[in-house]
């Protein structure tokens, strides 16, 4: 059964305080009026109102659900989690700078900080009408082909990652701008609704045309909670989950994702990014360092300016990691204890109602409830732990309407990686948003189940077949997990 330590006059008042002063927040710890927890719902009895396990967070919620440590966090990774934090929140600079262990900045890049596009550790949203300047939404870029591992191959100029922003002395690589279409469509019950497709112009190409072969996939940042247990899930359960050849005729035919480690020289489970890019938390915060902000690390230790980017060469450093191995590793362990908040029941009669239609449209066979996750990761923390995180890990074609055409080692471009659910319904408490999806097209968790396709298209036809207040229930099921 889990348990918890309330008493917050412990060592972890002191990180509350830090993590405050880390995210620039003012006042007192935020209550969520919405947390009420019933000791008689199943939920409790099954460990679902804990779908971290024994790394739940169930004090700091509200707004700033996302920022905790692992509830059962130890006190050595606590301080590394603290400090981690800094690096994480804190914007970069271009060196040479006196701030040495923050500088290393571009030339070219997406972002200063990591929490630009996480903030708050939360999710990023599109450039929209209400919010032009966001920038939690980057695009992927690569050219027809493999590279020796089997990966995406880049692009001769402009690399993987398109990168609007660049130091004062460096042109950046070009701008994009979103075009949405309409989309029209109907319940069973006659009621319609209205979905935006979104398209994406990259327009100011300073480095040349990129030549009409160019292949480009939109990614949205999502929270950051929960990556640790998501890594300690072992293979051989996601192994035992697969179906490629969809052998049981159910419609749904998961596998899994491959991708190339650097450091294991070879290739590993890929459980992060919207198609399974990178096997680890390591991998992926090592990536995000390079692609998003320029800096290299113990896993990148070059930079990503290409032979023809003259002004991003002139100001490239020649530092093989620009982020210190020991605050790399701490950064690393703040991105994989970031607890997932306890679970939201409320309108506890709606939501099983939810629950059990979610079931009866099949949503769980790729979007599975519950793990135990394995020992054989750095964090015991993370280790033993019953986990409700609703997803498989694996790839899933997801329909030609939400293809992007870009392949990424197994995942072909119809192809996407469950993502998991938990944490959904406070996305908007902490981001002040709802979008979803791999593109964030989705505002909201119903439009999100309207956008699926492929392997999902019945799941969907069963969400459109119901009533209103059934559909409404089955959302309100997602936004409390």
């Amino acid at each position: 059964m889990h348990t918890h330590t309330y008493n917050i006059l412990t060592k972890r008042a002191l990180g509350v305080l830090l993590l405050f002063h880390a995210h620039t927040l003012a006042g007192c710890i935020e209550e969520d009026p919405t947390e009420e927890l019933d000791p008689h719902t199943l939920w409790k009895s099954s460990g679902e109102l804990y779908p971290g396990g024994e790394t739940t967070e169930d004090l700091l919620l509200g707004s700033n659900a996302f920022i905790s440590p692992a509830e059962n966090i130890s006190t050595e990774h606590e301080m590394m989690f603290f400090s981690g934090n800094s690096f994480f929140n804190q914007a970069w600079v271009q060196a040479p700078a006196s701030t040495k262990n923050r500088d290393g900045l571009g030339p070219l890049f997406n972002a200063r900080s990591c929490s630009a596009c996480h903030f708050k550790d939360g999710r990023g949203e599109p450039p929209t009408e209400i919010n032009p300047d966001a920038i939690g939404l980057l695009l992927r870029l690569s050219v027809p082909g493999e590279d020796e591992h089997g990966g995406p191959m880049h692009h001769a100029t402009y690399g993987n990652q398109l990168q609007p922003l660049s130091l004062p002395d460096v042109l950046p690589e070009a701008d994009f701008r979103i075009v949405n279409t309409e989309v029209q469509g109907t319940y069973a019950d006659g009621s319609t609704y209205t979905l935006h497709k979104p398209s994406y112009v990259i327009e100011n190409y300073n480095y040349g045309e990129p030549g009409d072969d160019l292949m480009v996939s939109p990614r949205i940042a999502p929270q950051m909670i929960g990556l640790g247990l998501l890594e300690a899930i072992p293979e051989e359960r996601l192994l035992e989950l697969a179906d490629p050849d969809d052998t049981d005729n159910d419609g749904i035919s998961g596998k899994v994702q491959r991708v190339w480690s650097p450091e294991a020289q070879q290739h590993l489970v890929g459980r992060f990014g919207w198609k399974g890019d990178a096997p680890t938390v390591r991998q992926q915060v090592a990536g995000a360092f390079l692609g998003d902000m320029g800096i290299t690390s113990p896993v990148n230790r070059s930079g990503e300016c290409n032979p023809t980017q003259m002004s991003c060469l002139e100001h490239q450093t020649t530092e093989e990691m620009e982020i210190d191995p020991g605050n790399f590793d701490r950064v690393v362990v703040y991105s994989s204890l970031l607890a997932v908040p306890v679970r939201k029941p409320k309108n506890i009669e709606q939501i099983q109602q939810g629950k059990e239609l979610f079931s009866q449209a099949n949503c769980a066979a790729c979007h599975t409830p519950s793990h135990i996750t394995g020992n054989t990761t750095d964090l015991k923390e993370t280790h033993d732990q019953l986990i409700w995180p609703y997803t498989d890990l694996l790839l899933h074609d997801m329909g030609e309407e939400l293809a992007d055409h870009r392949p990424v080692f197994e995942a072909s471009g119809r192809e996407w990686k469950t993502p998991p659910l938990w944490g959904t319904g406070r996305i908007k408490q902490v981001n002040k948003h709802q979008r979803l999806l791999h593109d964030g097209r989705a505002d909201g968790v119903e439009e999100a189940i309207l956008w699926h396709g492929g392997e999902a298209a019945a799941s969907r036809d069963a969400f459109k077949s119901m009533t209103k207040e059934e559909r409404d229930a089955l959302v309100a099921f997602v936004d409390s997990l």
